[in-house]
This record gives C-alpha cells, structure tokens and sequence, in this order.
C-alpha cells in the first residue's frame, strides 16, 4: 500500500484552513485553532486513531466558533478522502465504545463512499470552556459530507459534558483507526461486491 498523506487547504472569506494528515502515523498532532477544547478532541482522535495531523487554522474567532469547526471538519473530511486512495484492501469498517468514568460512548464508521451522520448526543451543558456543544454536529456533518463516509455517534451514558465530548472522540479516532487499517486478507481488493466504493 503506497503512502496515505493528503494535504488540503481550505481558504475562504471565513477561514483559512491547511490540514496535512499521515493515515500510517503515530498519532502525533500538531494544532492551532484558536479553540483550546477542539485542539484537546483533535488531539484524541490522532492519538487513538495513530493517524498524524498538522492543522492550522485561522477563523473569524471575534464573531464565534462556529465556522472555525465546520470548515476544520469539512477539511479533514477532504484529507482523509484524498489520503484513503481508491479504498482497496482496508478494512473499510470501524467501530469502538470508550469509556470515561461515568460516560460511555459509542462509534462506528463505514468508508461506504456514501456521507451519512447519525449523531444521538444529549450533552449536559451547552458549552465546555467557551465551545457550544452543538458545534460537535456541524464538525462531524462537514467530516461526513468530504470524507463521504457513514457515521453513527452515540453517547450511551454520562452527565460530566467534558467526559462526554472526549469519549465521543477518543472512540471516534480508534473507529477510524480500525476502518483504514490494511486487511492482510483482503490485499489489494475492493471491500464492496459493488467492485467500487
């Protein structure tokens, strides 16, 4: 399998976004954003997902948050779709429960070449640190849209927001670890009956 490293930028009246991602990493993150808890999750989903990221972004922080997140989802969206190449002999599923004392959460991801986000989370608060929750859906629905995967997010227990967030995450990189891991016994085959996905 050759390398599996994209780089894409993405630059708009709103953000300036660059992302390099290494499918075969260690799971080290390089990361600015300017949101200190999104930093703290990407650095969750390299770490368990042993996939390399460098991101650096630059958003219109003054108004809110709101686009920084989307358009850092919608651009590792791009790189995982660039870096995973025709998806031939990877595992092309992925799935994982975390746990973090109270809560539990639950991933799974499907390379299917079709985007699809089912997102069952109740957070507890509204926000964690200055981070309003409900930017973890628009962050996952850009994801989903360019990397054009299936995606299901269950948050089955918690009530602490911080351990909610970090357990969807954390199961979120070892999901897609497990997906785009080569399958020895599928080498060089297309994980589909479709012949393509």
């Amino acid at each position: 399998m050759s390398e599996r490293i994209a780089t894409v930028t993405r630059d708009t009246q709103e953000t300036q976004i660059t992302v390099t991602i290494n499918l075969d990493g260690e799971g080290r993150l390089a990361c600015e954003t300017g949101v200190p808890f999104l930093d703290h999750m990407l650095d969750q989903v390299a770490r368990h997902g042993l996939i390399d990221l460098n991101i650096k972004a630059v958003g219109d922080l003054h108004i809110d948050d709101h686009h920084t997140v989307e358009d850092l989802g919608i651009a590792l969206g791009q790189a995982f779709d660039q870096a995973i190449g025709d998806k031939r002999g990877i595992r092309r599923y992925g799935h994982a429960y975390v746990p973090l004392d109270e809560a539990l959460s639950r991933v799974v991801v499907d390379f299917s070449g079709r985007p699809g986000l089912f997102m069952d989370v109740e957070f507890t608060r509204a926000a964690i640190g200055r981070l309003d929750t409900q930017l973890f859906w628009e962050f996952f629905q850009g994801f989903v849209n360019h990397a054009r995967v299936t995606l299901h997010i269950d948050n089955l227990k918690g009530f602490n927001a911080h351990h909610q967030a970090e357990t969807i995450f954390k199961a979120f990189g070892r999901a897609l670890r497990m997906a785009v891991e080569p399958d020895p016994r599928m080498a060089g085959q297309m994980p589909s009956t479709k012949g393509c996905l």
